[in-house]
């Protein structure tokens, strides 16, 4: 089994990115980088858990599905799950939209 057929999700994971952008998760490497580049000031325990999953299945110390599943539960916390998420909702939860009210 290859590297890229090792870290593929069986089912993609679809999650909202920036200002609503429904996107694919495909595989660890996929799941890695969007963690990788989550803001700091919003990381928690279920992103701590999600990187670690993503970084073991890298390693192969873990499967690739173990580490979907841990991407998934962190995606639904933070509210950016496509198939559970609002886009506007999404888009504050990854920083693309202020909270604040304009004026």
């Amino acid at each position: 089994m290859t590297s890229a057929e090792y870290e593929t999700f069986e089912e993609p994971v679809p999650v909202f990115v920036g200002l609503g952008y429904l996107t694919r998760i495909e595989t660890v490497s996929q799941a890695y980088a969007l963690l990788s580049d989550w803001p700091c000031g919003q990381r928690d325990p279920a992103h701590a858990v999600a990187l670690n999953a993503c970084k073991a299945a890298l390693a192969r110390e873990i499967d690739s599905e173990t580490a979907r599943s841990a991407f998934a539960a962190f995606a639904s916390k933070k509210g950016i799950l496509a198939s559970e998420a609002d886009p506007v909702v999404a888009a504050i939860s990854t920083g693309a939209l202020d909270r604040r009210i304009p004026g």
